[in-house]
């Protein structure tokens, strides 16, 4: 199991009341939400391994130069990403969390969480489950590594295999950034090509196959476009031409091998302890061991 360790920290931050506070008040909401979360999922899917995946970089430089408007818009004043004052504390004080019951952590500098899942996910051999809500991920689904993404929470993962993918979008998973480069994605600052939307970005990518095909396509004036499509696919060439590169997560991060193994125990028993009655988390860290010792006995 590898987990989009941000994406899932920003999701429990939002998604519990700041009110939810360690005996000292410091806010833990994200802390207790984020191990929550992490319980259900190491329960439901007793997975044999597991690594939280981090941004090291949340807007590498490369992706930038590709694209300059990614994710410009959740750049703060200071140039960092803007992160609320009150979860940024609760990041670390989380990590040491991990670390003490022994579930691995893997970041790389200069590379965000999805470049070493994809990383991961690649170059091992055993089924992957990647937990997201980032869908520039289901372009990693095969038959081996599925894709539970979260729409709506843990509560309702939806597990995207290959299938599921073409079903959904009506395009090949391996194809999905090429699609979303071409429609656009706010969250992500991805521009898209004006005037095609969803359907016609489907159509395309179905047709044709990845961006290269498509501005091939539509140089040559091979038919199969919709009316008018070829045109705005044309003005858009020198964009199209190097997108896709900044939506495609890296599988050649420098990671080196990880003792990801669900510890049968916990790693630092004193500091997890430490950590549970120093902020309040007691319970969130005993629904982990439990949820932990579940999977090992599956």
């Amino acid at each position: 199991m590898l987990v989009d360790a941000a994406n899932l920290y920003f999701r429990a931050f939002y998604a519990l009341p700041e009110s939810i506070t360690a005996p000292d008040g410091r806010p833990v909401n994200a802390i207790r939400g984020y191990l929550d979360m992490t319980a259900a999922l190491i329960e439901r899917r007793r997975p044999s391994r597991y690594v939280a995946c981090l941004d090291l970089d949340w807007r590498p430089a490369f992706r930038v130069a590709l694209v300059p408007s990614y994710k410009a818009h959740r750049v703060a004043a200071d140039g960092g990403e803007q992160v609320p004052d009150t979860l940024v504390p609760q990041v670390p004080l989380l990590l040491d969390v991990l670390r003490a019951f022994g579930l691995a952590t893997a970041g790389a500098a200069g590379f965000e969480a999805d470049d070493v899942m994809a990383t991961l996910a690649v170059r091992d051999q055993d089924p992957v489950a990647i937990v997201s809500g980032d869908r520039d991920l289901l372009a990693l689904a095969t038959e081996r590594i599925t894709v539970l993404y979260i729409a709506k929470g843990i509560a309702k993962l939806q597990a995207m295999g290959p299938g599921d993918v073409q079903a959904r979008y009506g395009v090949p998973a391996e194809f999905y950034p090429d699609f979303a480069v071409l429609r656009g994605d706010p969250s992500d600052g991805l521009p898209g090509v004006p005037g095609i939307g969803e359907k016609t970005a489907a159509a395309l990518v179905g047709r044709f196959g990845p961006i290269e095909a498509i501005v091939a396509a539509a140089e040559s004036g091979e038919d199969g476009f919709p009316a008018g499509a070829a045109g705005k696919v044309r003005a858009a060439r020198d964009s199209l031409g190097v997108a896709p590169a900044a939506v495609r997560g890296r599988t050649d991060v420098p990671i080196p091998a990880l003792d990801d193994a669900l510890p049968d125990r916990a790693k630092d028993a004193g500091r997890l302890a430490e950590l549970a009655g120093d902020l309040g988390i007691e319970s969130s860290v005993a629904r982990v061991q439990a949820a932990i010792t579940t999977a090992l006995a599956a």
